[in-house]
């Protein structure tokens, strides 16, 4: 018996030996030129939103995607959404509307994050603010939807239907992805 196994065993500790290494850390961005940290970001704002657009495709690197969490993506969604309601309210209203969007949609997030984690799910707070703001991104393009419909026509009833499928298409995704995370 080596001398290392007879003083562990007299002491009851055993030695533990090994590399601290974590093999799945990424390569140092730290010196990589902005533009290319930008570019690779948005790349993977990409690829959220069409896990967004396409929530039934729920592959193994769908998954892994959406687990590496970011709020860059929700950051951009919220501000879009923000601006062009605002842009489209009467301009005594459009920084009320602008503010009054935002807070909701991060405060909802909050709440609904809280909420699950009370309900006992595993999900992490951010990560669970990450998908809730990237359901966000069918709502975006039914505003779009509707303020180009709006230049052609502007009947109130048009615009419902637009609003109700987009919203009925951020609810389906956020549902379906927060049910398999």
């Amino acid at each position: 018996m080596s001398e290392e196994k007879k003083a562990s065993d007299a002491a009851g500790v055993e030695l533990v030996s090994g590399s601290i290494s974590l093999p799945s850390a990424e390569e140092n961005t730290l010196d990589e030129p902005v533009s290319t940290t930008i570019l690779r970001d948005l790349r993977l704002v990409g690829g959220k939103l069409r896990v967004v657009l396409m929530p039934s495709n729920t592959s193994e690197e769908t998954l892994k995607a959406l687990r590496d969490w970011d709020l860059w993506g929700p950051l951009l969604l919220c501000l879009t959404l923000s601006i062009m309601l605002s842009v489209t309210a009467p301009a005594a209203q459009s920084a009320m509307v602008f503010t009054g969007v935002f807070v909701v949609i991060w405060v909802g997030a909050a709440i609904v994050t809280i909420n699950a984690q009370l309900l006992g799910s595993s999900i992490s707070f951010f990560q669970s603010v990450c998908v809730l703001g990237y359901c966000v991104f069918p709502l975006n393009i039914a505003t779009l939807v509707c303020m180009l419909a709006k230049v052609v026509v502007s009947h109130i009833l048009l615009r419902m239907i637009i609003v109700s499928v987009g919203f009925l298409w951020s609810t389906r995704g956020t549902s379906l992805l927060m049910t398999v995370l």
